[in-house]
């Protein structure tokens, strides 16, 4: 049936109250749990005991920021879940935002792109047991080695929205992870991408109350839409036009007329509602338009959580 992806851990709840719940997917049919890093929990420790709890999913982080740590420390992170997983670990990485890496962590965010690349080409040799010592173009690292290096190779794959990244991901990487993306938008990514894994998280609202969807897809659109790197994938995509006026009110300081000014179309283009059953086969569209790894990311309706999650299995 090919892959079928959760976002854990899920909003509001506890990371130790997913256990139950974790230890069903795979009978379920869910083959992959991610997580994600924002300002909630971080990516590795939920899929360390995603890990215990489970012996079949496969576990990936989506994504862990390049800048909010060190190289070295991000090589032993991802070799210690990749033990504790029993190799069945993959690390996803990627530039993450201005806000995250400067507002929130106190780093630079100067050149993605290099940044990104950099940290590949180190992660792949460290985590190989390789010892490094070498002059990248955004830092340089001396006499690492992993004191226990991975005993299955570590597939990395890196968040990309634009050609540049989907390229350096379809070339150094084992895949690429994108982000807001609309069913029809993922030809265009494909194409870039060539055979590499494609995975997607997805946003997924299961009620049949329209207008409360599309207001929680306003608010999350116009927050993370106006973010430069999001920005300029939606002009790539297409949606330049029908977001101008929301960006516009942004770089005005009018936070709520920005968010009043995201299109239905575009809201019902990037959130999947409806019923149930709608959002469990929108999500089918995704794969069927070249998307390798769905990752359902579950908002919030006020329902229950892991009944939804339940639900939208791909056997339900």
């Amino acid at each position: 049936m090919g892959r079928w992806g959760i976002t854990l851990p899920l909003t509001g709840v506890p990371v130790l109250h997913h256990k139950d719940l974790v230890a069903e997917l795979s009978d379920l049919g869910y083959t992959d749990i991610w997580s994600a890093e924002t300002a909630g929990s971080d990516a590795f420790t939920p899929l360390a005991l995603a890990a215990q709890w489970s012996d079949k999913v496969r576990l990936g982080t989506a994504i862990v920021p390049v800048y909010t740590r060190g190289p070295a420390l991000l090589a032993m992170s991802a070799a210690t879940a990749a033990e504790v997983s029993g190799g069945r670990f993959v690390l996803g990485i990627g530039s993450s935002s201005p806000a995250i890496v400067n507002r929130w962590n106190a780093a630079d965010f100067t050149e993605p792109f290099k940044r990104t690349r950099d940290t590949l080409r180190f992660l792949k040799a460290a985590l190989a047991g390789e010892k490094v010592t070498e002059e990248y173009d955004t830092f340089a690292v001396k006499g690492f080695r992993l004191e226990r290096a991975p005993e299955q190779r570590v597939p990395i794959m890196l968040a990309a929205l634009r050609p540049n990244m989907l390229r350096l991901a379809a070339k150094e990487a084992d895949g690429a992870i994108t982000n807001w993306l609309g069913v029809n938008d993922v030809p265009k990514v494909r194409a870039e991408l060539g055979t590499a894994e494609l995975a997607a998280r997805i946003f997924v609202c299961p009620t049949e109350d329209v207008d409360s969807a599309r207001a929680l897809g306003r608010l999350l659109i116009s927050t993370y839409l106006t973010v430069p790197a999001y920005a300029a994938f939606h002009d790539w995509l297409g949606r330049g036009e029908a977001l101008a006026p929301m960006h516009e009110a942004w770089a005005a300081g009018d936070r709520k007329a920005a968010n009043k000014l995201v299109p239905d179309e575009v809201v019902d283009d990037l959130v999947v509602h409806g019923s149930v059953a709608q959002c469990r086969e929108r999500v089918a569209q995704y794969r069927a338009n070249g998307v390798d790894t769905p990752i359902i990311a579950l908002l919030p309706t006020g329902a229950d959580q892991f009944e939804l999650v339940r639900a939208l299995a791909p056997g339900a």
